[in-house]
């Protein structure tokens, strides 16, 4: 059984910051690429930054220069730090791994259940 977890999430004014944070848990062998994903109400779920085990990273234009991917792959962490954010960032946030349960297991993509990021203007 594998878990992901955001936490972070919540209201913050325009221009402000938050940091949200993604712990996967359970019967992990490796983890691949890690994202952040977001989803504003009555949109498609869109790639916000991804960032490789290597630490390579890339981001949607929208968010580049104010948002920065990272993780720890020794507690197998990812995070977001979002900052100068704007009303338009509003969404719910989710993160995703690609990764195997065990040595010979198939990649799989694993989901968190999402956090709530909301910029009042």
């Amino acid at each position: 059984q594998v878990q992901l977890v955001e936490s972070g999430g919540g209201l913050v004014q325009f221009g402000g910051s938050l940091r949200l944070s993604c712990a996967a848990s359970g019967s992990i062998f490796s983890i691949y690429n890690m994202d952040w994903y977001r989803q504003a109400p009555g949109k498609q779920r869109d790639l916000v930054a991804t960032i490789s085990s290597g630490g390579s990273s890339n981001y949607v234009d929208s968010v580049k220069g104010r948002f920065t991917i990272s993780r720890d792959n020794v507690n197998n962490t990812l995070y977001l730090q979002m900052n100068s954010l704007k009303p338009e960032d509003t969404a719910v946030y989710y993160c995703a791994a690609v990764l195997q349960r065990w040595r010979g297991d198939y990649t799989g993509k694993y989901w968190g259940q999402g956090t709530q990021v909301t910029v009042s203007s």
